[in-house]
């Protein structure tokens, strides 16, 4: 049992700073503790009352004297004053995609390239593909100093406050192991499909619109500006893979792996070492079969070359490690009914019909609509309202539907026939190869929508709090009938639009205005 912090007595108010500093550095030792015991061992030796109390002492005594908060506490969890932007840093080591596939196939290839360029047989480490956002978490000296999203996998985003609030991030590595005198771990922040279900459902209580998957809650938490927001949600994150060490030296993937673990990390389960293509394929197919059974989204299996000098030999191309590759689950699919085929207008003009569905879940995600994309599709498909059809869900990708079941007693509608004018502004469609197009390019309502989206997202010019609900309201409202408008709105003009009060109207206008000029 732990030592019971708690029960030390609290030094009257006038007692020494010295007093006050060696209980600030016992309450932060057993907070961390704790943490670690309740995140990463999923053993929990205290309640969370007493947690919560041992934290709330801390607290007060940072709060009366704020020399005895360090960068560490247990208490810069709860979030930090929002931030203007993002600086963009270089990695410390670079952070590259993997080279995937389906194909049993493909993995042979992969293992015969290997054993004709090493000396000796392979062996591979085996994980779970995690389905969340990667970071890059950078210590100094045992203390977390840095968190950078993967951006381009050259450079990302410092996200260090954000990063501070997920409990299962160590601020500052455990003792079990000598901390390095430099480490970069790389890691995946998630939000659990439990607690992404919990956090929907507050969405949907205050009329919100929920996010379509925990990959997009995620990304999109990891990113507020204000790390409060970030605090709100329920994220873990998982470490998984060494990108740098000094002061240290592995010689095998799975000995960088144990030492995460003591360093106080949360690691991915049902890790292996195998020396087979067979074995990779039955780990693959176990894992597979058993993912429903975890409590966040995999959409595969990372197969890795254990050994950490061979990888160094073999080296890497400018997109992916060659000693390393992803083998990838087949799509999720579920089986739902056709309630309605609408049309979708975007900000190019091209009209998509998109299924209307039975709400179903799949792979965790409840899907209520699924791309059709166009009305070639539509008719080689032969998809008509009130069919019953067979839906897919493969990472990012939108739902589509795959295919009709036949219902061989059913009457069917109706074949489903694109309409002959844009269903948002009446303007005659005109049909382009296999797609349908509006022409009304100025003049669409739906098409300026799009537009305004696509002008305020992170690849272009990154206006916070410029999203589809906004842009709809611009437009409907007529605040905005070209693009132009955009940089002559007033706070005064929001204010009273839905969901928008003082603050937000001039923190939405102050972001426009800030990008009259673009560097």
């Amino acid at each position: 049992m732990a030592e019971r912090t708690s029960d030390a007595k609290v030094p009257p108010a006038d007692a020494p700073s010295e007093a006050a500093a060696r209980e600030a550095r016992r309450l932060r030792e057993a907070l961390h503790r704790h943490a670690y015991l309740y995140y990463a061992e999923a053993r929990p030796e205290i309640s969370d009352a007493e947690y919560d109390r041992l934290f709330a002492r801390l607290q007060a005594l940072e709060e009366a004297d704020p020399a005895l908060r360090t960068p560490d506490s247990p208490t810069q969890r709860v979030g930090a004053e929002p931030q203007d932007a993002f600086e963009t840093v270089r990695h410390v080591a670079p952070m590259l995609s993997l080279d995937s596939s389906q194909e049993e196939e493909a993995v042979r290839r992969f293992d015969e390239r290997l054993r004709k360029a090493l000396e000796h047989p392979p062996e591979y480490l085996l994980e779970p593909k995690l389905d969340g956002a990667s970071i890059e978490l950078v210590y100094e000296d045992g203390v977390l100093i840095r968190a950078v999203t993967r951006g381009n996998g050259q450079r990302g985003e410092d996200v260090t406050e954000n990063i501070r609030t997920i409990a299962s991030v160590p601020l500052r590595l455990r003792d079990a192991r000598p901390s390095p005198r430099r480490l970069a771990v790389r890691g995946e922040v998630m939000m659990t499909v439990s607690a992404f279900e919990r956090f929907n459902e507050r969405l949907l209580e205050s009329d919100q619109e929920p996010y379509a998957s925990p990959r997009n809650s995620a990304a999109g938490a990891i990113r507020q500006l204000d790390s409060r927001l970030t605090a709100e949600r329920e994220l873990v994150c998982f470490a998984y893979d060494v990108l740098l060490v000094e002061g240290d030296r592995f010689r095998r993937d799975r000995d960088a792996f144990e030492a995460l673990g003591e360093w106080g990390f949360l690691r991915p389960e049902r890790v292996e070492v195998v020396d087979s293509v067979d074995a990779i394929v039955a780990y693959h197919g176990r894992t597979a079969e058993e993912r429903d059974d975890l409590d966040y989204e995999i959409d595969g299996v990372v197969i890795k070359l254990d050994d950490l000098d061979a990888r160094a030999d073999l080296g890497a191309t400018s997109h992916h490690p060659r000693w390393a590759m992803a083998f990838k689950f087949e799509p999720r699919k579920e089986v739902t009914r056709v309630e309605r085929i609408a049309i979708s207008v975007g900000r190019t003009g091209i009209l998509t019909p998109v299924a209307l569905l039975l709400p179903v879940q799949v792979g965790g995600v409840t899907i209520s609509r699924a791309s059709l994309h166009n009305r070639e599709e539509v008719a080689r498909k032969d998809v008509r309202e009130g069919d019953r059809v067979r839906i897919q869900r493969a990472g990012d990708v939108i739902p589509q539907v795959v295919e009709r079941i036949e219902e061989p007693d059913r009457e069917r509608a109706a074949p489903f026939r694109m309409p002959d004018t844009c269903p948002a502004c009446g303007t005659p469609v005109v049909e382009d190869g296999p797609r349908t197009v509006c022409p009304n390019r100025f003049g669409c309502p739906a098409q300026l929508k799009g537009r305004l989206v696509h002008f305020g997202s992170r690849n272009a010019l990154d206006i916070e709090g410029l999203g589809e609900e906004t842009a709809a309201l611009l437009v409907d409202r007529g605040l905005v009938r070209e693009l132009a408008d955009l940089f002559d709105l007033v706070p005064e003009q929001l204010v009273d639009l839905p969901g928008f009060a003082e603050k937000s109207a001039t923190n939405l206008v102050a972001g426009i205005r800030r990008r009259t000029s673009v560097e």
